[in-house]
Order: C-alpha cells, then sequence, then structure tokens
C-alpha cells in the first residue's frame, strides 16, 4: 500500500525539521568551531532535553518492534525488565556517575588510562567501538524494514535516507543539534505508539477487552520464577540480565557518559538521569501494550502463520497498515515515530564514536598537539565516515535474527566484560593492570564463544491459531490454516549454548571480574593507583582517611 499525500507531508516535515536543527546551529552561538561546544554543548544543556536524549539513545524501534512481538509471541513476562531500569538508576546516579563526572574527561576510556594504562584503555575502546557499529547497524535496518513493509519502498533506499539524515544534523550541529533532535524524535516516538493503542481501544473496545483476550490466550505471564539459566525469559534472567544491562549502558558507555558532561555540575547530570527514568518506564509500559493489542486483533489469525509476514518484527508496520492505512497521515505520523526512534540513537552514536575516536586513537599517537579548530574538524570527518560504515553494515543486519534478542546480544558480549573492568577501577584500589588487562581478555573472549557460537536451541513461541484464516490455493479453492505449532527440543544443545541471553551480560562480567582479581592478587603491588579522585565516593574517603592515619602515625 502506498503512502497517502498527508502522510508524505508528516514524514517530510519530521526529516525537514531534524535537519534544520544541524543547520540553526552550525550557524548561530559558537558555529560549532571549539570542541567544547561541538562535543560538550558547552556544558550548559538543560535538564529536560538531556533526560529526553538519554531515554531515546537506546529505546529504539528495536524497542518499538522487539518489544512489541515479544510480548505477542511469547507473553508479557519480558515486561518485568522494567523493575532493574528502577533499581540500576541509583546504582548509576551514585556510584559510578560521581566518578567519570569529576574527571570530566571527554573519553570515557581515558580514565581506564590513568587507572590501568594505555593498552586497557585502547583494547576498552575498540571493544565499545565494535559494539555501537552493529547496535548502530541494527538501528538502521529496523526503519527500513518497516517502510518496505508498509508502503513497499526498498530497504536501500530507506536504509540510506534517514542515513543521510542523521549523518548531515550530527555533522552540521555537534551535540546540541543531537540533544535538541533527540528531544523532538521522542515526542514523536510517543504520539506513534499512543496513536498505535488509541486505535486498538476504539477497535477492541477497551483496555478490559484487549487484556481479556490476551490474558484467555496466555499473553500476560509474569509466573515464571525459574531459577534454572536455560529459562530463556524468567524473573531472575530478566532482572539480572536487565540491571547489569542497563548500568552497562548508561553508567560506562561514552554515549551517555557525553551526554552527562553537557550538564553544568554532577548534581544537574543526576537529575536529567533520574528524569530520564519515568520517560524509560512509560514508553516500556506502552510498547508492551502495543503487543498486547496487537495480538487482540490477530489473536484467531496469526498473519505470521497465515504468510502475510515473515517475521515477528513487522508485526506493527503490519498492524499500523490494517488499521491506519486508510485514516490520512496517521501512517506518515507513525513511520516518522519509528525513524525517529532510528535517528535520536544513531545520530548520539556518530557524535561519540567521532569523539573516542580523536581521543583514544588519534589524540595520543600525535607527536604535536592538535590545535582545537583542526580537531573539530576531524570529528566532523569521521563522523562521516562512521555514518558511512553504518549505513553499509545496515544491508548485513537481516541475517542477525530478531532484532530485540540480537541487540540485546550484542550489549550483553561486550558489555559485560567493559563494565567489569570500570567496576574494578572505581570499587577496588588493589586491581592493576595486569589483571584488569588479563580480565578483560578472557572476559571478552568467553563471551564471544558463549555470545555468538552455537548452535543455540530455536526459540520456543507460545501457540497461535489460524481459525478464521483462509488462503486460496492453485486451484482457486480455499482452506483452513494449521494452528499446529512444534515445540523445538533443547536435550541435543550444548548445556553452554542453552543459557539465556540475558546471561551473557553477567557471565562476562564475571569471568573478567574474578580473572582480574585473581591476576591481581598474584602481581599484588605493581602499578597501583592511591588517587582517591578514580574511585566511588565511599572507596575514595575510605582511602583519604587511611591516608589521614597514616600520616598521624
Amino acid at each position: 500500500m502506498a503512502l497517502g499525500v498527508v502522510d508524505y507531508v508528516v514524514f517530510g516535515i519530521m526529516l525537514i525539521m531534524s535537519a534544520s536543527i544541524g543547520v540553526y546551529y552550525r550557524f548561530t552561538g559558537g558555529k560549532q568551531k571549539t570542541t567544547q561546544e561541538y562535543m560538550l554543548g558547552d556544558k550548559n544543556q538543560s535538564i529536560f532535553p538531556v533526560a529526553f536524549s538519554l531515554m531515546a539513545s537506546f529505546v529504539t524501534a528495536i524497542s518499538m518492534f522487539g518489544l512489541s512481538s515479544e510480548i505477542y509471541t511469547r507473553g508479557t513476562q519480558f515486561s518485568v525488565i522494567i523493575f532493574s531500569y528502577v533499581i540500576a538508576t541509583p546504582v548509576i546516579g551514585y556510584l559510578y556517575l560521581p566518578v567519570f563526572f569529576k574527571l570530566g574527561n571527554l573519553s570515557l576510556y581515558e580514565y581506564l588510562e590513568i587507572r590501568f594504562g594505555r593498552l586497557t584503555r585502547i583494547t576498552t575502546s575498540l571493544a565499545f567501538s565494535v559494539q555501537m557499529i552493529l547496535y548502530m547497524a541494527i538501528v538502521l535496518y529496523v526503519p527500513a524494514l518497516t517502510l518496505e513493509a508498509v508502503t513497499g519502498l526498498p530497504q536501500s533506499a530507506s536504509i540510506v535516507l534517514v542515513g543521510l539524515v542523521c549523518v548531515f544534523y550530527s555533522t552540521m550541529g555537534g551535540i546540541k543539534a543531537v540533544i535538541l533532535t533527540d528531544l523532538l524524535q521522542s515526542l514523536l516516538m510517543y504520539a506513534s505508539i499512543f496513536t498505535v493503542i488509541g486505535v486498538a481501544l476504539y477497535e477492541t473496545g477497551g483496555l478490559s477487552e484487549i487484556l481479556e483476550i490476551s490474558n484467555k490466550y496466555g499473553r500476560i505471564n509474569f509466573g515464571n520464577f525459574n531459577i534454572d539459566p536455560t529459562v530463556r525469559h524468567s524473573w531472575f534472567s530478566i532482572l539480572i540480565g536487565g540491571l547489569f544491562t542497563q548500568i552497562s549502558l548508561y553508567a560506562v558507555n561514552q554515549t551517555q557518559i557525553q551526554r552527562f558532561l553537557t550538564m553544568k555540575d554532577y548534581k544537574t547530570a543526576v537529575t536529567a538521569l533520574w528524569c530520564s527514568l519515568p520517560l524509560v518506564v512509560v514508553i516500556s509500559i506502552l510498547t508492551s501494550l502495543s503487543g498486547l493489542a496487537m495480538f487482540s486483533k490477530y489473536y484467531n489469525c496469526d498473519p505470521i502463520k497465515s504468510g502475510r509476514i515473515s517475521s515477528g518484527d513487522q508485526l506493527m508496520p503490519l498492524y499500523v497498515l490494517d488499521t491506519m492505512g486508510s485514516i490520512p497521515g496517521l501512517t506518515g505520523l507513525f513511520i516518522a515515530g519509528i525513524f525517529s526512534s532510528a535517528m535520536s540513537s544513531v545520530s548520539p552514536i556518530l557524535n561519540s564514536m567521532a569523539a573516542i575516536t580523536m581521543e583514544d586513537y588519534i589524540k595520543p599517537f600525535k607527536k604535536q598537539e592538535i590545535s582545537d579548530k583542526k580537531r573539530v574538524y576531524l570529528m566532523k570527518i569521521l563522523v562521516l565516515i562512521y555514518g558511512g560504515v553504518c549505513i553499509i553494515l545496515s544491508f548485513l543486519t537481516k541475517y542477525m535474527g530478531a532484532v530485540l534478542q540480537s541487540a540485546l546480544t550484542i550489549f550483553g558480549v561486550i558489555g559485560g566484560p567493559v563494565l567489569a573492568v570500570f567496576t574494578l577501577g572505581i570499587l577496588l584500589p588493589y586491581i592493576n593492570q595486569k589483571g584488569a588487562l588479563t580480565g578483560l581478555i578472557f572476559g571478552l573472549t568467553f563471551s564471544f564463544i558463549i555470545g555468538f557460537g552455537g548452535p543455540k536451541p530455536p526459540v520456543e513461541n507460545l501457540p497461535s491459531f489460524t481459525n478464521s484464516c483462509t488462503i486460496f490455493n492453485n486451484s482457486g479453492s480455499t482452506q483452513l490454516l494449521s494452528s499446529y505449532q512444534e515445540v523445538p527440543q533443547e536435550d541435543s544443545y550444548i548445556y553452554l549454548y542453552r543459557i539465556s541471553y540475558l546471561y551473557y551480560i553477567v557471565l562476562g562480567f564475571m569471568v573478567t571480574f574474578v580473572v582480574a582479581m585473581v591476576v591481581s592478587a598474584i602481581f599484588r603491588g605493581t602499578n597501583r593507583v592511591y588517587n582517591p579522585d578514580l574511585f566511588t565516593p565511599y572507596v575514595a574517603n575510605r582511602l583519604k582517611r587511611h591516608d589521614r592515619d597514616y600520616e598521624q602515625s
């Protein structure tokens, strides 16, 4: 189905407004000529735009499609991850953020050089780069999937379109443009998901009807408390894995730390973090509800089994096509929201990738000091390069499987060991360079084996039905489709590869943590750092008291 004129107008306005913000900041203020302005927004950004930006960075079309598809096919169990967001917020704000904000380094990984040496810094920075490049590719692919499902526009054109718009305003306007466009795009994300739910409430007859249908067919299921690590989703796997993932994304991720550093002081940064929490919680609840809303429409005629779509990630665009296709502007609003969710994630990552490339890979190896003007120029070139790489890799994303699990796997495999190194650095003074680097290498190796090794058992879905579906065969007659679903057998798979993907980040963290502690104990006394500024406030205060007691004695 082709978009109408009004849909194109709505979609076009979003693209024009996003690009215009980049142009505005390019020719106002300091005109993006200094690193302080281009990468840190002159450290005077407002709380609420930054809060929306923090939320939008990792609440993307992956969440909107992946989470709603997860709820539709396997029930609401995954929604309990919301509780992990609440638990993680104070840990991020009061354990990690004080250290990195006080140091104020443009590159988060400069901390690791001070604490554990340059090689640890470079290794961790490279791991982050790989993680974010893969993630950007998935984020950019998802809107293309949407537009193809709704309008038939080739994925290649969609990927290039959204990629070029992201690169344009990120290059032109710097972090200021990224934050303001994130605010605009966040509002469009909310509008699109509200529209989906509003239409569902109108069609179905109200929230109680949606919940009644979903409960009848087993989609409302919060009762899995199984401690078996091979169970894909239980309270334990979701809360523990979600907690580690959230801390990894917000506490030791260059993209988010760089946003915190745009604030004038630590107190303001923590306020922005707390303000982002309800935004994340609300969008997660709404997206989960949208999954139930879709099920209330398709519960008796599953579009995957009937062949209308090829994967669960296309459920939401199909739903929009079926329910809003005849209403001028609503399909365009939905597509604008989906594209917005992609751009609000890709643009800040491009900005942060340029920052760490300059700070971690170029600047340390330059014998002569690079002028500030030249640094900004080089970082703009880097944004263009990373944007091009992201666009190219997006064409390969369709081979990675379900987008939600793919994204969380990438976060877990790399995020666990990286989180462990930073945690060791801020909590344990006796951990040294040899221990941290050895632990990081062992942790990354183990995580890649468990995350990308295999084969792994297929994911089991809840039963779906096609009782009211009919299709035409070659002779022109109709036949009912079977609702039978084969349950996969897991016994033949290696136990390590049967472990829930949500535990990848936990296991990577533990391997890195334990190996680092053991190696540091063996080489105790080497490369130790006692600067209190490098440790979380509680540990720093203990070190200061220890130094005072030592001097008095």
